[in-house]
């Protein structure tokens, strides 16, 4: 994939690149955004290993990760990446999404995924694409349909949380056919 910046007024991704660890350590340091997730980055050390294992990934051509920053404070605020990267189908998934939460239940995370589902429907063209979250993950569940996410189905036991844990996780998708509805309610919902 080529090299790729998104942005409007409110938030820019960037894609991840090595010296954003710092950032990404800074805008991780609360407990509750890792609640649901399957990694945690409580020391320096973790944000580093995280950064380099997202540019493995990339480098590999299995995920492309995104730095968000606020477009205010130029801080880097969360992540993004596109994964399950199947071109070859059209089709990709929208994931890894954390926010430090003094950014949830504003705009940011809809500017997010509006510029996010923009590009993968009008530039690349795909038919699909899928975002999942925890079973108990109730808020994300909410702004996945808020967004126009159609539940699938739930995976059972498809992941291990951090505490040993299952996770079933959501499933949701947008589809090209879909994506101009979508697009008109994301542009009324982001102003």
């Amino acid at each position: 994939m080529e090299s790729i910046i998104l942005e409007n007024e409110i938030v820019c991704l960037k894609e991840m690149e090595e010296n954003d660890a710092d950032g990404v350590f800074e805008a991780s340091q609360d407990e509750l955004i890792w609640k649901h997730m399957t990694l945690n980055i409580a020391i320096k050390e973790d944000a580093v290993e995280f950064v380099q294992k997202a540019l493995i990934l990339k480098e590999k051509g299995i995920e492309f990760p995104f730095v968000i920053i606020d477009k205010r404070t130029k801080q880097i605020i969360g992540s993004t990446r596109f994964l399950d990267l199947h071109m070859e189908h059209k089709r990709l998934e929208i994931g890894y999404t954390w926010l430090n939460p003094k950014y949830w239940r504003t705009k940011t995370n809809t500017n997010c995924k509006y510029l996010l589902l923009e590009y993968c429907f009008e530039k690349l063209n795909l038919r699909r694409v899928q975002l999942k979250t925890d079973h108990e993950n109730f808020r994300s569940q909410q702004a996945i349909e808020r967004i126009g996410g159609i539940k699938e189905g739930i995976l059972r036991n498809h992941m291990i949380r951090q505490d040993g844990t299952a996770r079933h996780s959501v499933m949701y998708s947008i589809t090209q056919e879909e994506w101009p509805v979508v697009k008109k309610n994301l542009q009324q919902l982001i102003k």
